[in-house]
């Protein structure tokens, strides 16, 4: 693609218009660090475009401080007050429907991730947000707890212009199939290889 123009043009009867303003499906995956950073990041891009954004996590902690959301929160407000940017939403374990690892049953967490998918399909239909950012989200669908033929034909069918990126390891093929576009992070090299823990600024 160079200078950002496609090599080819497909016979689809879309105009030029039609096919840039088309909703995108993206998926984050691979083992390599920086796959939410990555979404986050096409969030920002979002939110300057007045955007409304909506953020669920899967897997954090409710208790985990993430640098992300004390940034999109801010920014979240700076639009309620000045009408800069767009609506923000952010919600994670703890949180009304999320769901986090800590005592109960698995049947427990699982159910709680379902009912989670269930409120991001119900927004999807509702149209309520143009981006979402469901992160972590491929662990539920890894683990069986929802059911990825079912999360495929809603992503597939959801109406409107509505951005949704998906991050976390070992994306299912189905979901990587059904994407318009998919980003594997691969590993070259991390401080953790020489036993170094995480660090502010770079982590959190």
């Amino acid at each position: 693609m160079p200078k950002g123009v496609p090599e080819t043009v497909p016979d689809d009867g879309l105009t030029t218009r039609q096919r840039r303003n088309a909703p995108v499906l993206a998926v984050h995956t691979g083992p390599g660090k920086g796959k939410s950073t990555a979404a986050f990041g096409m969030a920002l891009r979002a939110w300057n475009q007045g955007f409304d954004i909506g953020v669920f996590q899967f897997v954090k902690s409710a208790k985990w401080k993430v640098g992300e959301e004390a940034a999109f929160r801010a920014l979240g407000n700076l639009h309620d007050e000045t009408g800069v940017g767009g609506p923000v939403q952010w919600h994670k374990m703890g949180e009304g429907w999320s769901w986090t690892r800590k005592a109960g049953s698995e049947e427990d967490h699982a159910a709680a991730a379902a009912e989670g998918w269930q409120e991001i399909a119900r927004r999807l239909a509702g149209e309520e947000h143009r981006f979402y950012v469901l992160d972590e989200f491929t662990y539920p669908l890894k683990w069986g707890w929802v059911d990825v033929d079912e999360v495929v034909q809603t992503l597939r069918d959801r109406p409107g212009n509505q951005h949704v990126v998906i991050t976390g390891r070992d994306a299912p093929q189905a979901l990587i199939d059904a994407a318009d576009l998919v980003t594997e992070m691969t590993k070259i090299k991390h401080p953790m290889d020489a036993g170094r823990k995480g660090q502010r600024g770079i982590e959190w």
